[in-house]
């Protein structure tokens, strides 16, 4: 009779634990993971916030990553699957800050202590989902939590027909997110005699049309902005100035056009770097006021007319883009590196480049445009001095094999930059979020 009591205790706490992955209450707070180590090759300081194999990753870099008190990272992660956490950069105390799910991309405030999302209404309408932070931390410090919707609070739901999706980014003025409306909405709102862009690539993706609306966060007002003749994607607000939105051509690679830009209000679009058909650009980031890195790909072997693949490459894994179907683009016969464009003078300066190897992949800067940043297919870290035009080995050690790359991000005020990294892992695979203080 005990031996059947105990195993069916047992069996209940294997229930409850096991249910907590699936459920959890916003404001859950975790055991702090914070680790503090030393570069194994540079000697540079590296701060894990996170620790364990539980399925971390950072914001893209096209995003803010910190709240606007400077304290609290936000990032996905596993620990309750579908929510989002947030670790406290000094206590390394992480804590749950959505409940119910988000999907795709998460905006962080940097004038207020607000998160916001998309999370699925129907099939086709979603949610837009404001997080009183704030409130929620202090209520989660104190054991004092509350139900869901005391701190998260719908701004709007988006008319079904636009087919919006959760590439969002939250402008300057913080009253407005804009985000990728569907096909049939992006087809009603484009210019009549409009030319459709077909697939681009051996992945088959590009093809338009594609749209961009928005939703005020006050009203729940909901704008269209502008429609265009091929895939919308990365789509990210000038956090500086108001109205103002970046976006790409999503090919999944090599685009014909890379980098877009155009105002709230529709007007002003047009092609923010001009790429030629032998430039591979990607991985667009705001990093200033009048600032924008991109990265100008060098990663391929010449010459690249032979059909064969170049010697040594993983198309799949860490060294991906050789198939000869991009097109005579990514090689180093033509300038390449960390490319900085001004937005308003239109001039692009190239602040630096690796020796060898895939070329700087992933990139930012610091808002008061001393430093630069990027990473490779070998997912190290370089730190370039904008003034000097110095390139330094930041970091290494992050493991090719890791499920995503880096995607360095510098912080607000330019003092340290946030990675995802696998050097950790047992596994080579899982990653924890990592911030580099600048040396």
């Amino acid at each position: 009779m005990i031996k059947a009591t105990l195993q069916a205790i047992l069996l209940v706490t294997v229930i409850v634990a096991t249910s907590g992955l699936a459920f959890s209450q916003i404001g859950t707070r975790f055991p702090s993971e914070r680790k503090v180590i030393k570069d194994p090759v540079t000697g540079n300081e590296l701060i894990f916030l996170t620790s364990t194999p539980a399925g971390d990753s950072k914001i893209y870099p096209t995003h803010n990553q910190w709240t606007a008190d400077g304290k609290w990272v936000v990032f996905r992660s596993n620990r309750v699957k579908g929510e989002a956490m947030a670790v406290n950069e000094e206590t390394g105390d992480i804590v749950q800050v959505t409940e119910g799910g988000y999907y795709r991309m998460l905006c962080v405030a940097r004038k207020s202590m607000k998160l916001y999302f998309m999370r699925k209404s129907t099939d086709d309408a979603m949610d837009v989902v404001e997080v009183d932070l704030e409130k929620l931390f202090a209520d989660s410090a104190s054991g004092k939590l509350k139900s869901a919707r005391k701190y998260q609070r719908v701004c709007g739901t988006t008319p079904s027909e636009l087919g919006a999706s959760g590439d969002m980014a939250l402008d300057a003025d913080e009253e407005w997110v804009w985000f990728r409306a569907g096909r049939e909405a992006a087809l009603k709102n484009l210019p009549e005699g409009t030319e459709i862009e077909e697939d681009f690539g051996p992945r088959n993706m590009g093809a338009g049309p594609g749209g961009i609306a928005g939703m005020n966060v006050k009203t729940g007002e909901v704008k269209y902005v502008v429609s265009v003749p091929f895939q919308v994607g990365h789509i990210q607000s000038n956090p500086w100035v108001p109205g103002q939105i970046i976006f790409c051509w999503e090919t999944g690679g090599k685009s014909p056009q890379r980098t877009w830009i155009v105002n709230s209000d529709g007007t002003g679009l047009r092609p923010l770097y001009p790429e030629s058909p032998y430039e591979w650009v990607t991985h667009e980031a705001v990093i200033g006021k009048d600032e924008v890195a991109i990265a100008i790909m060098g990663h391929r072997k010449i010459p690249e007319s032979t059909g064969e693949k170049p010697e040594g490459t993983d198309v799949k894994g860490a060294n991906p883009g050789q198939e000869t179907e991009w097109g005579p683009c990514g090689t180093r016969e033509k300038p390449t590196g960390l490319g900085i464009v001004n937005i308003n003078t239109r001039e692009m300066t190239i602040a630096g480049q690796t020796k060898e190897g895939s070329g700087l992949w992933h990139v930012h800067g610091s808002s008061d445009g001393k430093y630069a940043v990027g990473d490779d297919f070998s997912r190290n870290i370089y730190l370039i001095d904008r003034d000097t035009r110095e390139m330094t080995l930041l970091s290494t050690g992050h493991k090719s094999t890791a499920a995503d790359h880096p995607h360095p991000t510098f912080s607000p005020d330019g003092t340290k930059i946030e990675i995802q990294s696998a050097m950790l892992s047992e596994d080579g695979r899982s990653m924890n979020i990592c911030v580099i203080p600048i040396p």
